[in-house]
């Protein structure tokens, strides 16, 4: 077990490691990751989007779907698999979350197999959750843990929950001035305002707590987003926060879901490579300059002047997101099949994939570890040994 300095992060009366591992798709923290860093007394995220693609099986069937129905079907139930096999990894120890994300359609859907299939988490970001609470009403033992980016949001979902008598088991605070993916932020010029930084964030966060009538430690906060150093960990907390949510250091572990490739590309990127676009999904994302993303951005002014509604244009008949730029010609956001370009990257197609990624420098450098010597690194300060940059 690794002996933390830090005090634990309490969820339904377990203490874990005040680490949470953020969910990354598609296919990028499955079943191998988030049941690896549960095994070590923290929480282990599973990204629920399109995990029909870590099972041939499945992927075969996929050759004879024809609606967004049968693409639910599929990945409903890769989605129970791997929850169940994450499970049997963790062995009875740490927290195995599922991530679901809002912004797409069948959220709820994703939500009720988690909890049927036995996830005891549900993180959900990419729009405010306000809607959780009433999809776990049959699973009361699920712990919620809404991804929200500023104060603002966190007081709406909070007086909205304790309208339900329901409280988030804790709460992850996200900076879309670090973190990979899709990003909290309406529009890209707004990525670096200063009310998402942390020490403000909690901060206000506290005086919601105070206005509402809450203790502080009834609802623990876990800041998220480029966080990469024992230091990083310790000024937070220092600041009130009970834990880190951390993603890109851990795509790139041993036991990260996705091909070596995919972890190459994030290991070795350099600042210079990493840069922010605008998502099909309507948000800012973050990812690596890889061939297509260049070429993408290239004609992006183009693609976006010919824009136009047309369910025909999503090109896998998946209608995953509630909004998609491409199928509903949107015509300032996004142009591309995100899940097609998800997909390439988490099997290690460096010329067509988009491989998202998080801002700042990785704990280790280049170097592939495991994600227990992450987790130690995180919570002891020591680095493991014959570790070349």
């Amino acid at each position: 077990m690794i002996d933390s300095v830090f005090p634990p992060l309490v969820l339904r009366g377990q203490n874990l490691l005040p680490v949470v591992q953020g969910g990354m798709g598609v296919g990028i923290s499955a079943h191998r990751l988030a049941g690896a860093v549960a095994h070590e007394n923290a929480v282990g995220t599973i990204a629920s989007v399109d995990l029909r693609h870590l099972h041939p099986d499945l992927m075969e069937e996929s050759a004879h779907v024809t609606d967004a129905a049968g693409y639910d079907r599929l990945n409903l139930i890769a989605l129970d698999r791997e929850i169940k096999q994450a499970l049997a990894i963790a062995d009875g120890k740490g927290i195995v979350s599922v991530n679901v994300m809002k912004a797409v359609d069948a959220h709820a859907k994703y939500v009720q197999q988690a909890c049927e299939s036995g996830a005891q988490a549900i993180t959900m970001g990419a729009g405010l959750p306000l809607d959780l609470p009433d999809m776990v009403n049959d699973y009361p033992h699920v712990a919620l843990l809404p991804i929200l980016s500023e104060s603002r949001g966190i007081s709406i979902v909070l007086k909205r929950w304790m309208k339900k008598n329901r409280l988030p088991d804790a709460i992850v605070i996200e900076h879309p001035r670090y973190a990979g993916g899709h990003l909290g932020a309406a529009k890209r010029d707004e990525i670096n305002h200063e009310r998402f930084d942390f020490a403000r964030v909690l901060e206000e966060t506290f005086e919601v707590f105070k206005t509402l009538g809450l203790e502080r430690e009834k609802v623990p906060l876990v800041v998220a987003g480029g966080i990469n150093s024992f230091e990083k960990v310790k000024t937070y907390v220092g600041l009130g926060a009970s834990a880190v949510q951390v993603g890109t250091a851990f795509a790139v572990t041993q036991e990260g879901d996705a091909h070596d490739n995919f972890k190459r590309v994030l290991a070795e990127a350099k600042p210079e490579d990493i840069v922010d676009f605008m998502s099909v999904a309507g948000l800012p994302a973050r990812g690596v300059m890889t061939p297509f993303l260049k070429s993408y951005l290239r004609r992006e002014d183009k693609l976006q002047a010919n824009a136009k509604a047309d369910p025909a244009r999503c090109t896998q008949g998946l209608n995953c997101l509630s909004v998609c730029g491409l199928r509903d010609g949107l015509s300032k956001v996004g142009q591309f099949c995100i899940d097609l370009k998800l997909a390439a990257a988490f099997r290690g197609e460096v010329n067509k994939g988009l491989f998202f990624r998080g801002s700042e420098t990785l704990p280790f450098g280049s170097a592939i570890r495991s994600a227990r010597e992450l987790l130690h690194y995180l919570t002891t300060g020591e680095k493991p040994a014959n570790l070349a940059y």
